[in-house]
């Protein structure tokens, strides 16, 4: 019994050729009922009223029902129960496409969208600072974080799974480019009360006997720090102890089980408050830069134009030691 009152309700639903109703013939509805006139609507849509009759009888044949009461001489289009439904349902129509018009140019001008950047291990300290004043600059835009060392972060570059990127000294593959962002100074750090710790110029040989704890292989740190003792040492081997995280490192240092070459940018807070201190060592700091980059063979989309610029507008004010 139910089911067949259901029927009786909306069987004609069935009547309905949902796929033959266009945009035009509900603009050609609205512009009748909203003039009372077939001649006022199609000076509305500025066209002749045989093709708004035209419009208006596709649209009733693909509803099966009249829309509109057809007067005698000289009086006016009023809609009929059924055409009242199909004009709210045209005015939701706009509603939405209004709206979609509006997202549509926000994303094509870069006011809207998603953008991954991509940021190295050692780059952590200052990403979220970054994120947030990016998100206030570009409230609209979503930015997605991906944080890595610099093997997965060039892997991500290459198979483009990120946008941007942050990073130390680019790629030579895949091919970027680039833009300096800001100072990224390195050096070795140990505890405050270290035999090293204070002095004027600490000798070479000292060094080099010391314990040296330092990131995995593939991180952007570790083969600074490599290359930088090679060169101090001339191929000397040191005594290597190899932790994941800059974290481990800094807590390990502070308990004295080694010296550490780092980033100072990783360290700003603990030499500020004296857990830790640079040792005097020749060459150091190292002054590297931070760099944004991307891939040359794929453009950036509006929203990641928006945000590159963004970012290089804001002249590493996020980074360590900048000023708030």
């Amino acid at each position: 019994m139910e089911f067949n009152k259901v029927k009786v309700l909306f069987g004609n639903l069935e009547m309905v050729r949902l796929d033959a109703i266009t945009l035009k013939q509900l603009r050609a509805l609205v512009a009748v009922a909203g003039s009372a006139s077939l001649t006022g609507g199609a000076t509305r849509l500025g066209l002749t009223p045989p093709a708004i009759h035209s419009q208006i009888r596709n649209l009733e044949e693909a509803f099966g029902v009249p829309l509109l009461h057809r007067p005698p001489e000289a009086g006016s289009f009023t809609p009929t129960l059924a055409g009242i439904a199909v004009l709210e349902a045209a005015q939701r129509i706009e509603v939405i496409l209004s709206q979609c018009s509006y997202q549509v140019m926000a994303v094509s001008e870069g006011r809207a969208g998603q953008v991954t950047l991509g940021v190295v291990s050692t780059g952590r300290y200052f990403a979220p600072r970054l994120v947030k004043m990016l998100s206030l600059a570009c409230p609209e835009i979503r930015i997605a974080l991906r944080v890595g060392n610099r093997e997965q972060l060039i892997d991500d570059l290459a198979r483009h799974m990120v946008d941007l990127a942050v990073m130390g000294r680019p790629p030579r593959q895949p091919e970027v480019a680039s833009v300096a962002l800001g100072p990224h100074p390195h050096g070795i750090v140990a505890p405050p009360d270290h035999p090293l710790a204070g002095l004027a110029e600490v000798p070479v040989p000292d060094l080099l006997s010391q314990t040296f704890l330092a990131r995995e292989e593939g991180s952007g740190t570790r083969v600074l720090m490599s290359r930088y003792l090679d060169r101090l040492g001339e191929g000397q081997v040191v005594d290597l102890i190899e932790m994941d995280s800059n974290e481990t490192i800094k807590q390990s240092v502070i308990a004295g089980l080694g010296l550490a070459f780092l980033s100072l940018h990783v360290v700003m807070d603990e030499l500020r408050f004296g857990q830790l201190v640079q040792l005097a060592a020749p060459g150091l700091p190292i002054e590297r830069h931070w760099f944004l980059v991307h891939p040359v063979d794929r453009p950036l989309n509006p929203a990641a134009l928006r945000v590159q610029g963004e970012i290089v507008k804001l002249k590493g004010a996020y980074l360590p030691g900048a000023p708030a």
